[in-house]
């Protein structure tokens, strides 16, 4: 029958780009274990596997659509450089802590004499992904 909604699965999986450059991958640790349609993973991943039985192995591209959605203009914005830390490069990580308590990471995505952009989008945003998986476990 398969894996579907409402199974608790196991598996291992690679992340790559479209290039083949892997940003992510269970092997050497532990598998990922989640709840299919419970919303945990991105939907194009669910939508993949459903069927799957154990010992399954696929490769497949998931769209950005039904990944981390597109890369949104709205969540660059620009602040003085002199907010920034001293030693910051165009490519780092920095938290931001708003006034409400959230706290969202931003990538600085370039750095003028006075002014930087940053990047809130997630880093995956716009990007379609491509994954091998391996079904461990279904219950």
């Amino acid at each position: 029958m398969g894996i579907k909604s409402g199974d608790k699965v196991k598996v291992h999986y690679t992340g790559m780009f479209e290039d083949g450059q892997v940003f992510d991958s269970s092997y050497g640790r532990q598998p990922l274990e989640f709840v299919v349609g419970a919303g945990q993973v991105i939907p194009g991943f669910e939508e993949e596997i459903l069927g799957l039985e154990v010992g399954a192995k696929k490769r497949f591209t998931v769209p950005y659509e039904k990944a981390y959605g597109p890369a949104r203009d709205d969540l660059k914005f620009s602040v003085q450089k002199n907010v920034l830390p001293e030693d910051v490069n165009v490519g780092d990580l920095l938290e931001v802590h708003q006034p409400d308590g959230n706290v969202f990471v931003v990538r600085v995505e370039e750095l003028g004499d006075e002014v930087a952009i940053l990047d809130a989008n997630h880093p995956l945003a716009g990007k379609n992904l491509v994954f091998e998986v391996e079904i461990l476990e279904i219950s």
